[in-house]
């Protein structure tokens, strides 16, 4: 079992009390590596408390066992989860406040009700169409932005599995696109390909390789609702 602050379930049900019957915790993942997409969690948590809950921590203090075996709990039993994805490209493109904030809403669009209120971890101006409370280390104190943080950290590890198998050689499976050592190794040996985010200055200065394979894209917003 992982140690670190136990998240809490006080906003939500203070937002329950006040009459808001859907709040969604949303948290993003992969803000900073130089390859492969950006994750955003969406988890409307049940009004019953589910027996996981003591277990639950922020995503980056968790062992990946723990995270997977919390992960498919919280499919399981959330009122509401879903997934919001942008690409290398099209952040590359929009840049990565724009990104984020699209990333957001189409987690938050991808819900099967909107939410009556958005608590996200962090500080970010999201805009989003939403009541929304942005809480600086949400993701370590409020219990459905924690649960948002473990799917979005756990699809992301996976797809890049994935990507590791399409693209070898960069070791994706084990930095995650995040700028290692091995990473940068790899990057300046084989140059970028099409999963990496050339506008980050790493790869910006590799930008005349050409990308060596297409890109495996992620299968878009993901979501599962109770019944």
């Amino acid at each position: 079992m992982a140690g670190g602050q136990i998240p809490n379930r006080r906003r939500e049900l203070r937002l329950w009390r006040d009459g808001a019957s859907v709040v969604a915790g949303a948290d993003e993942v992969g803000r900073g590596p130089l390859a492969g997409p950006l994750a955003v969690g969406a988890v409307v948590l049940p009004r019953e408390r589910p027996a996981w809950l003591s277990d639950l921590r922020d995503s980056k203090a968790l062992p990946r066992a723990e995270r997977a075996r919390l992960a498919e709990l919280i499919r399981r039993d959330a009122e509401a989860w879903a997934l919001g994805w942008v690409s290398a490209g099209r952040l590359d493109r929009i840049g990565l406040a724009e990104a984020l904030r699209l990333a957001y809403r189409r987690a938050l669009e991808g819900l099967p009700e909107a939410p009556c209120a958005v608590l996200a971890d962090g500080r970010d101006r999201l805009e989003l169409p939403w009541p929304t409370e942005m809480i600086v280390r949400g993701d370590a104190s409020v219990a459905s932005i924690a649960a948002a943080s473990v799917l979005a950290k756990e699809a992301r590890d996976v797809h890049m599995a994935a990507l590791d198998q399409r693209h070898p050689g960069y070791g994706f499976a084990w930095h995650k696109g995040y700028g290692t050592a091995r990473h940068l190794e790899a990057l300046g040996r084989l140059g970028p390909c099409i999963e990496h985010r050339r506008s980050f200055a790493p790869v910006a200065a590799l930008r005349g390789g050409a990308p060596r394979q297409p890109r495996l894209r992620p299968a878009g917003a993901q979501n599962g609702a109770r019944a």
